[in-house]
């Protein structure tokens, strides 16, 4: 790092090779993962590099040392040029952007301004994550209409249009908005949202993609995609703090679109002028996640995207192979970038998944989700830029050992 904090660009990026763990070690050290753990659930909570731990810092500084000036003066402007870094990131206008503070935060804001009226129907895949599920689940109730229709996509995947299918058969008439995960959570997938969301305006459906976990790891072109809501997370892939994320709003649909929680919308008696105005101000709260958001893309443009995409997906793949050598097993889609980018996703068979996740982080350190779907166990190995072949070997050897025990 240079004297001001910032990861200084080591070789040609675009030459190091994925596969060998010394050429990365410099990136590996801008982390301050515990000794003792070997971190692979990035997935669920990836920890911000230390640059970017620095800029929020400063930012919290910059409050507290003057809070009337931060909030009254400065917020505004600075969170514009937030969405300005995120809509350049993302492929849209800073106008259909606004930031919130996770995936979750902005599915519950589509999920009450979205109105639906006696016969209309949600319809969700068996895919989507957990509290996607319960978003709508409540939404529904409120407005009287049945529970979210669940499509249940086919096992294995095979191609795009075996997902495409599954998902427009359980569309009926009375279908009025379809919600799908861009990355699932639980089984890794990347889903073609490209054709899902083609088929759906031919049908004049509404679509709301849940993406936490592509930005960073897929490029984003959300114009071109062509939804009408987007959500995310940054504090995954993208590696800014907790606590920061956007809601991406098509402009045919921003008119309807309510905070969940009102309060000025703008400060000094500045008057409302468009929808994304009712989110600057929601309540006193710490946006200084928020405001990390543009060192955290910062930090990742310094790398190279597609060079953090082609060593994480070195490292996804190698433990997808691996793993699958040990449980015998097969994964869930081709071995493609195709359909999975950062993150293995492994069967492990029947069996407590709990006991074994408790195992691996007490006795070997090694943080990994194991996942319960469809009846059976699957193990989730997230990849970054801190974690290296050493340490998937490592979580190998000790899949290898407890399964043999079970």
């Amino acid at each position: 790092m240079d004297r001001n904090g910032k990861l200084e660009t080591i070789g040609t990026l675009t030459e190091l090779a994925p596969d060998d763990d010394a050429v990365w070690q410099s990136y590996r050290e801008q982390w301050d993962v515990s000794p003792g753990t070997i971190y692979l659930n990035h997935g669920s909570f990836g920890p911000p590099p230390r640059p970017v731990q620095a800029a929020r810092r400063a930012w919290l500084q910059r409050l507290e040392s003057q809070p009337m000036d931060f909030f009254f003066r400065s917020l505004e402007p600075e969170l514009a040029d937030v969405r300005s870094k995120l809509a350049q990131l993302t492929g849209t206008s800073p106008d259909n952007l606004v930031c919130v503070e996770n995936a979750t935060y902005g599915m519950n804001i589509v999920a009450a301004s979205v109105a639906c009226q006696s016969g209309d129907e949600v319809l969700l895949t068996d895919h989507e994550y957990g509290a996607v599920i319960r978003i709508w689940q409540r939404a529904c109730q409120r407005a009287r209409i049945s529970s979210p229709k669940i499509a249940v996509l086919p096992l294995p995947i095979e191609s795009e249009d075996q997902i495409v299918d599954a998902i427009f058969s359980a569309v009926t008439s009375s279908t009025r908005l379809i919600v799908v995960s861009h990355i699932t959570s639980p089984t890794a997938v990347t889903l073609p949202v490209a054709a899902i969301c083609r088929r759906v305006r031919e049908r004049g459906i509404m679509t709301c993609v849940d993406g936490p976990h592509a930005v960073a790891q897929l490029p984003l072109d959300l114009d071109g995609l062509d939804c009408d809501f987007y959500t995310a997370s940054c504090h995954k892939w993208l590696c800014a703090p907790f606590g920061s994320g956007f809601l991406y709003v098509h402009p045919r649909r921003q008119k309807t679109i309510q905070p969940t929680m009102l309060s000025w919308g703008r400060l000094a008696g500045r008057e409302i002028q468009n929808w994304s105005d009712e989110f600057q101000w929601m309540g006193t709260r710490d946006p200084t996640p928020l405001l990390s958001i543009g060192s955290a893309i910062e930090f990742m443009g310094s790398v190279g995207w597609e060079t953090f995409r082609r060593r994480t997906h070195w490292l996804a793949q190698y433990a997808r192979r691996r793993l699958s050598e040990v449980t015998r097993r097969e994964p869930l889609t081709p071995n493609s970038n195709r359909w999975y980018a950062s993150m293995a996703h492994v069967p492990l068979g029947p069996g407590d998944g709990a006991s074994l996740q408790k195992i691996l982080r007490e006795k070997h350190g090694i943080e990994v989700p194991i996942i319960e779907f469809g009846g059976t166990r699957f193990i989730r190995v997230s990849c970054h830029l801190y974690n290296t072949q050493q340490e998937i070997d490592c979580l190998v050897e000790a899949v290898r050992e407890l399964l043999r025990k079970e």
